[in-house]
C-alpha cells in the first residue's frame, strides 16, 4: 500500500469488533512506532499495550466513550520519559510521542486494523491502572482493533487554505 493510501484509510474508529489481534500484527505495529523520528534520536516514547479485557474496561471507564473504547483489542497508553524542550521552545514529549502514535495507526489502517487518539481521559486513573509511575508523563491514549464501523471521512480544507510557500499570506 502507498503511504497516501494508508493515510486515506485512516480514521477515527468508533465501534470495534470484540476480535483479538494477531501477535505477528501487534509486533509489526509496534515496529512502525519503534522506527519513528525523535528529537536528538532520544526515543522517548514508552507503550503500555493493554490487552487484558479487564484492565481495558477499567482504562476505558476513564474516557469520554467507555462504551466505545473498552470493546478495542488493545488501548495504547502512550507515555515520555523525556522531559527536554528543544530550542525552538517546544517540549519534545508530546511532539515525538504523536509521531510514533500515527506511525501506529498508519500501521494498524495498513493492516486492515482501527485506531482512535483519545484525549479525554482521567490521567489518575490511568495511572492506576497501568502502574505508570509519578514522574512519567502520559501524553495520549489510542485504541487498536478491527473495525465495526464505517471509515468517516470528515471534510477537510483545501490546500490553498492551509499552505502558502515563501511568506505568511493567510488573511
Amino acid at each position: 500500500m502507498a503511504v497516501i493510501n494508508a493515510i486515506r484509510k485512516r480514521y477515527s474508529c468508533r465501534d470495534y469488533a470484540e476480535r483479538p489481534i494477531e501477535k505477528d500484527k501487534l509486533t509489526e505495529i509496534l515496529e512502525a512506532a519503534r522506527l519513528a523520528p525523535s528529537a536528538r534520536n532520544a526515543q522517548d516514547w514508552r507503550f503500555v499495550v493493554v490487552t487484558d479485557s479487564e484492565l481495558r474496561s477499567k482504562l476505558a471507564a476513564a474516557t469520554n466513550r467507555p462504551e466505545v473504547f473498552k470493546k478495542a483489542a488493545a488501548i495504547i497508553v502512550a507515555c515520555s520519559i523525556g522531559g527536554e524542550v528543544m530550542p525552538c521552545g517546544q517540549r519534545i514529549e508530546p511532539i515525538d510521542v504523536s509521531i510514533a502514535l500515527e506511525h501506529i495507526a498508519l500501521q494498524a489502517a495498513e493492516l486492515e486494523l482501527a485506531t482512535c487518539w483519545i484525549g479525554s481521559f482521567d490521567p489518575k486513573v490511568v495511572r492506576e491502572v497501568t502502574s505508570v509511575p509519578q514522574n512519567i508523563e502520559i501524553i495520549e491514549l489510542m485504541t487498536l482493533g478491527y473495525p465495526a464501523d464505517e471509515q468517516k471521512n470528515p471534510a477537510r480544507e483545501p490546500i490553498d487554505k492551509i499552505c502558502c510557500y515563501n511568506k505568511w499570506t493567510f488573511k
